[in-house]
């Protein structure tokens, strides 16, 4: 829940700057210079831009969060999966050891590999990205499972 609250936290300072700045390009929009007034027109493409990406980050982290829960309801069937991250020796840092990290992502993408239209082992493989440090590909991995199980869904 903590996460969450970050979240909103995050999310509220956000809303706030992006508003700044969409006060600042309306400002510049009442200036008789029309470089200045061409900057607002500008500056007030900033706040457009930035509530479409932290929407989309939202809309991401609901997908991914909602997949996470229905996937420890269905643990049943996911019980055979072999190892998870919490499982993983850890450093004195607290991350994920790299080698228990890369033996554990070599299980996942055979998995992947395997059920290729089974969104449980992209989203076991988008796990083990992030242990293994390589979160764009993680990323990625998550969308896929994402769309796998809203076409799941749909079916």
């Amino acid at each position: 829940m903590q996460a969450r609250h970050v979240v909103v936290v995050l999310v509220v300072a956000a809303v706030f700057y992006l508003a700044l700045i969409g006060w600042r390009g309306v400002q510049l929009l009442t200036e008789t210079s029309w470089i200045a007034r061409g900057m607002g027109v500008g500056v007030l493409l900033l706040p457009v831009v930035g509530v479409a990406v932290v929407g989309r980050e939202l809309q991401f982290g609901r997908a991914t969060e909602r997949l996470g829960r229905r996937l420890s309801e269905e643990s049943e069937e996911s019980a055979g999966s072999g190892e998870t991250a919490a499982a993983l020796p850890r450093r004195p840092s607290g991350r994920v050891d790299r080698a228990a990290a890369d033996a554990l992502f070599d299980r996942r993408r055979a998995e992947a590999e395997a059920a290729p239209r089974d969104w449980q082992a992209w989203y076991r493989l988008a796990a083990a990205y992030g242990d293994a440090g390589d979160t764009r590909r993680g990323r990625r991995a998550m969308r896929y499972a994402i769309a796998l199980e809203r076409a799941d869904s749909a079916a």
